[in-house]
């Protein structure tokens, strides 16, 4: 094997470069002031000048703490599987999953479709994927058009052989019930469970009630008749307090206020209407005591058609 020493290599006319149509073989450092063609192979160290053309095959990665500076990335899809800061904004045009994320803001429709929990379960805010929405703080609301109460049935529990029952008003359902007298019985306890008292509040929980087919005698709607041991008659004069995050079996007994110390009484007329509300004031002061809760009860009632226009 031949060996040649030299300087400089030229071509023949000194301006062309060289061939080298077999390949070159370098053992050493080749040091060039440009490189153009195709490369095959590693390079080691560091790469510095523009790239033009394409980089292809398998990539080796980025290791350590480089800063890379761009204009714009195309890909089919990226993994982070570290912290990732952005000091300016980040526009995607597609699809973005996350599994977690400290802010989020957005100009256009952010669409959650198993739903949006704020804060912790439970304690914060929680919108179902079915548009139901529960708040455990104030919501304020400056224009509210279209809202529709639910209505939920009363439910009843029996307590005496002649169907007077414990009417209960359970407030997570909503705060507007029915009870069909005819049907469920005279009530002789109303219990109302299920109520915030996360702060000095008051809660409302209002029954439709629906008097019997016949003229009713005896009690007359949600009372006992006075007749009966123990249970003197009208609205409002046995209830039972169950707030939200109180022990189920540490209801509070009390009585309701009735306006002028009157008593509310259902009508005696068959198949009446009456609206009772029973006002829950809870002072904030202690929500398993019963001297911190205040409950007044109302009535709008006797309502049947009339004879004009019939």
């Amino acid at each position: 094997m031949s060996e040649i020493r030299v300087n400089t290599i030229k071509s023949e006319n000194g301006a062309a470069p060289v061939a080298f149509d077999k390949g070159v073989n370098i053992s050493g450092v080749a040091t060039a002031t440009g490189f153009v063609g195709d490369l095959t192979g590693d390079v080691t160290g560091d790469v510095t000048g523009a790239l033009t053309g394409n980089a292809s095959g398998t990539a080796g990665g980025l290791s350590g703490t480089p800063d890379i500076t761009i204009q714009n990335i195309t890909g089919v899809a990226g993994t982070f599987t570290g912290f990732v800061a952005f000091s300016t904004s980040i526009s995607v045009g597609g699809t973005i999953t996350y599994e977690d994320v400290t802010n989020v803001d957005s100009v256009g429709v952010v669409t959650a479709r198993g739903g949006l929990e704020v804060g912790a379960a439970g304690v914060g805010g929680t919108i179902s994927a079915t548009g139901n929405a529960e708040f455990a703080g104030f919501t304020t609301i400056s224009k509210l058009g279209g809202a529709t109460e639910i209505v939920s049935v009363a439910a009843t529990t029996n307590i005496t052989t002649s169907k007077e029952v414990i009417m209960e008003l359970d407030c997570s359902k909503g705060t507007v019930f029915t009870h069909d007298l005819e049907a469920d019985g005279a009530v002789g306890i109303v219990s109302i469970k299920n109520f915030r008292v996360d702060t000095n509040s008051f809660t409302t929980a209002t029954v439709i009630f629906t008097q019997r087919s016949s003229t009713p005698t005896g009690g007359v709607g949600n009372t006992f008749p006075t007749s009966l041991s123990g249970n003197p008659g009208g609205i409002g004069t046995n209830i039972t307090l169950q707030p939200r995050n109180v022990a189920a079996n540490a209801g509070i007994s009390t009585n309701g206020r009735i306006g002028s110390a009157t008593t509310v009484v259902l009508s005696s007329t068959a198949k009446d209407l009456d609206i009772v509300t029973f006002g829950i004031h809870y002072n904030g002061s202690g929500s398993g005591t019963a001297g911190n809760y205040r409950v007044v009860v109302s009535k709008s009632g006797d309502f049947r058609f009339g004879s004009v226009g019939f």
